[in-house]
């Protein structure tokens, strides 16, 4: 790869970031190694490297596996979008990643580029050296418009205190979970100032969002075809990235209002003449964008939703984490929900306690039956709501049946 390697992780948003940045990369004629699938661990890199030729190299790269990888590929760019509490059976806490990644970081300082998320505590500190001054070659974005913050902090947010001082830090706004505008009031961790920013913002339901983005080179307007503040926060980390690898910023707005959904994220495949729209849950925080968006689509008619719990090893078999996605968002606005899965039964009481009509919800374990019967009681779109293994089935079940293709292709 005689251009080197990009390098992107998150634990939301990885998968959906570098489909924004690959489809940038095509609109400047460059078409990298990219392990679009989504396959993002050691085997899933080796893979694309197999299959694919290229002179540059674009992964994702699953949160634990990043200094294992980034030892291996030696990346040109190192792009850290956010950590959320996820898999807490497999990663730990939040803490344990970041010293991980801190570990790489000053690693691979003087080598390596990095964009980080100014909006992030845990990833902001990684551009800091030990006496706190910003490091070389590192990238900020982040979101400024205000009007887009939530109304109180979510009370499952992540990261509460300074990783260099221990005290509680201070916000001000948040947009996304934890990330927003903070500052410590012990020490000078505060947020640093993004040189990439969102500064206005318009979102417009499941038809996307229209942003404006301030950066070094000039200001970048687009409409970007995906809903959801959470993928606005992946629209900018693309562009940064794009800005660090050489592209100017009209092909870079060309690039994102080109992109369509990658695998599981607010795909849209009709099935027996409805259209099934699905969106990726895997944690509290992913979970609530999902939700914010949803509550912007209710209508007078109200929602159809087929949620889908599994509790494998690659959903992380701890699922107490839906009690603290807020599904109360919610209350109010559900005609009809199916609940399927492995921990189906789980998923309807928390949705009960949600305040959701109970006459409303039904149990139906299997992928297969339970999509037939919530595509029967729907009466238009139906909204898909799978964990991770559970949209691995839902996938394979609708390329079986001929509605989509295989995923890997």
């Amino acid at each position: 790869l005689e251009r080197g390697s990009t390098i992107i992780s998150a634990t939301n948003g990885k998968t959906t970031t570098a489909g924004m940045l690959a489809a940038i990369l095509r609109a400047d004629d460059r078409f990298p190694v990219h392990n679009r699938a989504g396959s993002n661990m050691s085997w899933g890199v080796a893979t694309a490297l197999l299959e694919q030729r290229g002179t540059e190299g674009l992964f994702e790269v699953d949160e634990a596996w990043l200094p294992a990888v980034a030892g291996e590929l030696e990346p040109r760019l190192i792009v850290l979008g956010n950590l959320f509490r996820d898999q807490l059976d497999r990663y730990g806490e939040l803490e344990r990643l970041a010293d991980e990644w801190a570990a790489l970081v000053e690693a691979r300082a003087g080598e390596t580029g990095f964009v980080l998320n100014a909006d992030d505590p845990l990833v902001a500190d990684l551009g800091r050296d030990r006496e706190g001054r910003r490091r070389p070659g590192v990238t900020y974005f982040g979101i400024e418009d205000s009007t887009q913050a939530l109304p109180a902090l979510e009370h499952a947010h992540d990261a509460k205190h300074c990783r260099r001082c221990g005290a509680a830090y201070v916000y001000e706004r948040a947009f996304v979970g934890h990330l927003g505008h903070y500052s410590c009031p012990n020490c000078d961790a505060d947020r640093p100032t993004p040189d990439v920013a969102a500064t206005r913002i318009t979102l417009e339901g499941m038809s996307g969002s229209r942003l404006a983005v301030r950066t070094p080179d000039g200001e970048l307007r687009v409409h970007l075809p995906l809903p959801g503040l959470y993928n606005v926060y992946n629209a900018i980390t693309a562009v940064a990235a794009a800005l660090r690898l050489g592209v100017d910023l009209d092909t870079a707005a060309r690039g994102l209002e080109a992109m369509r959904a990658v695998f599981g994220r607010v795909e849209t495949i009709e099935v027996s003449g409805t259209p099934v729209s699905i969106l990726l849950i895997k944690n509290p925080a992913g979970a609530n964008e999902v939700l914010r968006t949803l509550r912007l689509e209710s209508g007078e008619r109200g929602l159809d939703l087929w949620i889908a719990l599994n509790d494998r090893i690659a959903d992380g078999r701890d699922v107490s984490w839906v009690w603290d996605a807020d599904f109360e968002l919610l209350d109010g606005s559900v005609r009809s929900v199916v609940c399927a899965g492995t921990r189906a039964p789980e998923m309807a009481v928390r949705l009960k306690y949600a305040g959701w009509p109970t006459e409303a919800i039904e149990v139906e374990e299997g992928i297969a039956a339970s999509l037939d019967r919530a595509v029967d009681r729907s009466r238009g779109r139906l909204f898909a709501l799978p964990t991770y293994t559970a949209l691995l089935e839902l996938r394979n079940l609708l390329a079986d049946r001929g509605l989509a293709a295989e995923y890997w292709q």
